[in-house]
């Protein structure tokens, strides 16, 4: 407990960042001997008076929250980047966090993994895809990383979930709560299947400058991201970013235009990022990298829905003047030349019967007709 405590302090210091604990490792045997070294010694090692000074006064409060939270649970760790569980993917990185806290089964870490993010607030569509391609990329053999986040993030943990993958969870708060609270029996599911990992101390709360930090960690344990929907200024942009700063494979599913869900994605093939239609792009572009088995079932990600075959022909021709992009009953209206009240009345036994969805803005979207 006393190493562990070391490494918790050293960590725990004010200012002294993954980068500086790094640096002083190259120095020094281990974080007990960065503790007692003396001024002197922490200058020589490139250390600046202020840091040296930090290291004097670590965050005792901090280190005796999370011995604490090591002690509850046996499904509580502590990975320190000399550990020989770390995993390897993320040790590459130069700012790979020196501790990471894992809620559920470390091992999972070294797993082949592939990021799946998105947008908060997705269309219908964008939660069906983030759904259908982390559940084929799951029964092919990957674990999916994402980052608990409402939207497309859940949509990936609950397929990867229901698909019996491992799935891990990357968070912007400490282990020993929920963000957001809405996701608290997804968390609970996930420390069972998978792993909850951070590399914020228990009793961390959300906040801001934390979630762009936890993304290079997302991009770090894949071998790929793949983002599902995004905005312009989505952090799922921070994540590609990242991720291809890293040297992994960065992926994005098209949309419509007329979608501002999809403008990210868009500028990210602009800028090399590949497109992909399916799970099987996605296994095409890794099979150099990783041996995958074969899936399960077919991969359902290839058609956005049916052509309405068993509908009648005034229904069937509906749904084909819908489209795939999000409408208005309004536009529909001006479309097909029914009234207000002929569109409603369609556009629910269409809804009821699983061919579209409402959304935001009283827009509808056509979606995959499911059995």
């Amino acid at each position: 407990m006393e190493h562990t405590a070391a490494w918790l302090r050293l960590s725990a210091s004010p200012g002294i960042g993954a980068r500086r604990v790094h640096q002083l490792l190259e120095h020094f045997a281990g974080p007990a001997e960065i503790l007692r070294a003396k001024p002197g010694m922490l200058r020589a090692a490139g250390l600046e008076s202020d840091a040296v000074a930090a290291l004097q006064a670590p965050d005792e409060d901090a280190v005796s929250r999370a011995l604490g939270w090591l002690q509850a649970e046996p499904q509580n760790h502590l990975l320190t980047v000399r550990d020989a569980a770390y995993p390897s993917r993320l040790k590459q990185l130069h700012d790979a966090p020196p501790l990471l806290f894992v809620r559920g089964s470390p091992e999972l870490l070294e797993d082949p993994l592939i990021a799946i993010v998105g947008s908060r607030n997705p269309s219908p569509t964008g939660r069906d895809n983030a759904y259908d391609f982390s559940s084929h990329l799951g029964r092919c053999g990957l674990g999916i990383v994402s980052g608990l986040a409402l939207g497309i993030d859940g949509q990936a943990h609950l397929a990867a979930l229901q698909s019996g993958a491992p799935t891990i969870a990357v968070c912007a708060t400490g282990l020993d709560q929920v963000y957001p609270p809405q996701h608290a029996k997804l968390a609970e599911d996930i420390t069972r299947a998978g792993a909850l990992v951070s590399e914020f101390y228990p009793g961390t709360p959300p906040r801001r400058e934390n979630f762009p930090r936890r993304n290079r960690i997302i991009s770090g344990l894949s071998i790929g991201l793949l983002v599902v929907e995004a905005g312009l200024r989505s952090g799922s942009l921070i994540s590609a970013r990242l991720a291809g700063e890293q040297g992994r494979e960065v992926f994005a599913i098209p949309g419509s235009i007329h979608n501002p869900m999809s403008r990210g994605c868009h500028r990210l093939i602009k800028q090399g990022a590949k497109l992909v239609e399916s799970g099987q792009d996605i296994l095409t572009e890794l099979a150099g990298l990783i041996e995958l088995g074969e899936p399960v079932l077919q991969d359902p990600d290839t058609e956005p829905g049916d052509a309405g075959e068993n509908l009648d022909t005034d229904y069937r021709s509906f749904l084909e003047a819908c489209g795939y992009d999000p409408f208005t009953v309004d536009e529909l209206v001006q479309r097909t030349k029914l009234t207000s009240a002929e569109v409603s009345s369609m556009l629910l036994i269409l809804e009821l019967q699983g061919y579209l969805e409402s959304g935001p803005g009283g827009r509808y979207t056509r979606v995959p007709k499911r059995s």
